[in-house]
């Protein structure tokens, strides 16, 4: 199947993170089974959902080596969005193709499966490695299973291209993804009796409020890296519940809250300031009020940044194919920083722009399709 095929059978696949992707993998695992490449599958907890591995082996047959080609299957929801077309069914317009995932990130994936006939044609001396995760979008939880295996297995490379969107340019450093749940647990009561309760909607409010005077330091005082769009480190606080009636003190309040740090800012150095405040200041002052209170903040993924160097093979590789030697470094993250910490040099690359992801009629255009085949035809022959 050519590339534009490939990427419409993909788009067919709602593989909302939610939701289980096995249709998808399992197709693809069959269409390189029927072309001599044997995939091997690493499942979640429940079965429902499942990484793929492959390796396109040199033309010696040797394994070791050579290049991850790395996408995620995983897309984020439609719901609530006004989409002009069934965003799981791929539609063109105006030298745009439309779907969930089109751009984020199924347009490369799309593109490698296509090239998996060439590259096996191709007299490489070293292999090319596909590595397809699940549930990137809900905190990179799917690829560290993956790399485990991959560890186990002893499979080794000398470079990885993560083919978020990027419009096909080299992006060397990204910052990472921290997922936190804080629970708050106070003393329920009739609200006219406040003194006899601990309210939690209330403790909850003053966490969050020092997560973001945390988050205002770091925007006012640094550490800065000028690279990125967003060039200091961020919290916020996306989600919060509580409470179950107006004239109740609320006994329990649950939030979640990110940060995104710069790699070179460590992330337990900004949640050990988040617990200092909860344990010397929050929690004395509700157990004054209670003394069954609580606070627990549980991580729910973690995913680590990246920051390629320039002197990897793999960086100036795709300078040199994509003729981009500007520094670019991002805000958003992406599972690039796994495979840098398990020692393979990593670049983001692929088709697309990510202002195009995650909205309502989201878009790959095709010439984007057209320069990232170029791209990953030219790395197969690097390796010839």
């Amino acid at each position: 199947m050519d590339t534009r095929t490939w990427l419409e059978t993909l788009v067919g696949f709602d593989t909302t993170s939610r939701d289980s992707n096995l249709g998808l993998i399992e197709t693809v695992r069959d269409s390189l089974k029927a072309q001599g490449v044997q995939a091997w599958l690493t499942h979640n907890t429940e079965g429902n959902k499942a990484n793929l591995f492959a390796t396109l082996p040199a033309s010696d047959g040797g394994e070791q080596g050579g290049i991850v080609l790395s996408g995620h299957t995983d897309v984020v929801p439609v719901d609530g969005q006004n989409w002009s077309t069934d965003p799981f069914a791929l539609s063109e317009s105006e030298g745009r193709l439309y779907g969930r995932g089109s751009c984020d990130m199924k347009g490369f994936i799309a593109t490698s499966l296509a090239l998996v006939p060439e590259f096996l044609a191709m007299p490489r001396k070293k292999p090319i490695h596909l590595a397809f995760s699940y549930d990137e979008e809900v905190g990179c939880v799917g690829a560290p299973v993956m790399l485990a295996e991959l560890r186990d297995r002893g499979i080794q490379a000398e470079g990885c291209v993560v083919g978020e969107p990027t419009g096909m340019q080299v992006v060397v450093a990204h910052k990472g993804i921290n997922l936190f749940r804080c629970c708050v647990q106070g003393k329920a009561a009739h609200s006219s009796l406040t003194p006899r309760g601990c309210n939690a909607i209330e403790y909850a409010a003053r966490l969050i409020c020092r997560i973001r005077d945390v988050a205002d330091a770091f925007k006012a005082q640094g550490p800065y890296d000028e690279l990125y769009d967003v060039p200091f480190s961020t919290l916020t606080t996306n989600l919060i519940q509580g409470g179950i009636a107006v004239n109740t003190i609320p006994e329990r309040c649950e939030f979640s809250y990110e940060f995104r740090n710069l790699p070179g800012n460590p992330p337990d150095e900004i949640q050990a300031e988040i617990d200092r405040y909860v344990q010397e200041t929050l929690l004395p002052a509700m157990r004054a009020e209670y003394d069954g209170a609580r606070i627990d903040i549980v991580m729910g993924a973690r995913a680590p940044g990246m920051d390629a160097s320039e002197e990897a093979a793999i960086t100036q590789l795709a300078r040199a194919l994509t003729n981009d030697h500007a520094k670019r470094k991002v805000a958003y993250g992406t599972e690039a920083g796994l495979f840098h910490n398990l020692g393979i040099p990593t670049v983001v690359c692929g088709p697309g722009h990510i202002e195009q992801a995650h909205k309502p009629d989201e878009y790959v255009a095709l010439d984007q399709l057209a320069d990232c085949e170029r791209f990953l035809r030219r790395l197969g022959q690097s390796l010839t």
